[in-house]
């Protein structure tokens, strides 16, 4: 069975992480999943990074967003998950620490729990 093709959207200024543990997870023989692409820092010329982020989002199967405290209010991650919806590109969220009360990104489903079963459950 293919893996699916995941692009990992994060708060790039609080949660890199995030990113990693995930990349880590994916790289374990059993994972349903292969990290395709990541959110990248939204920097100037803005065009070309909306460009860069849409096309790897459109190569993807689904976009993960991985959760912390302030991810609701990243202005990437919220345009990431705007892009998603255009393209119709399936949206997870699961939430990426263990303690504390987290907001979900408007607009991109509810939130999961990060764990193995979860993931194979969604990702695969």
């Amino acid at each position: 069975m293919a893996k699916k093709k995941v692009f990992v959207s994060f708060d790039f200024d609080n949660d890199k992480a995030l990113k990693d543990f995930i990349i880590g997870q994916a790289r374990l023989p059993d994972s349903p999943f292969d990290v395709v692409d990541t959110s990248l820092k939204e920097a100037a010329p803005m065009k070309t990074w909306e460009d860069k982020a849409r096309a790897a989002i459109k190569r993807s199967d689904l976009v993960l967003v991985m959760v912390g405290p302030n991810t609701h209010k990243a202005p990437g991650v919220l345009k990431e998950v705007k892009m998603a919806r255009e393209e119709s590109v399936s949206i997870v969220q699961i939430i990426g620490y263990r303690d504390g009360n987290y907001t979900a990104v408007p607009d991109a489903g509810r939130l999961y729990a990060w764990n193995w079963d979860n993931l194979k459950k969604l990702l695969g």
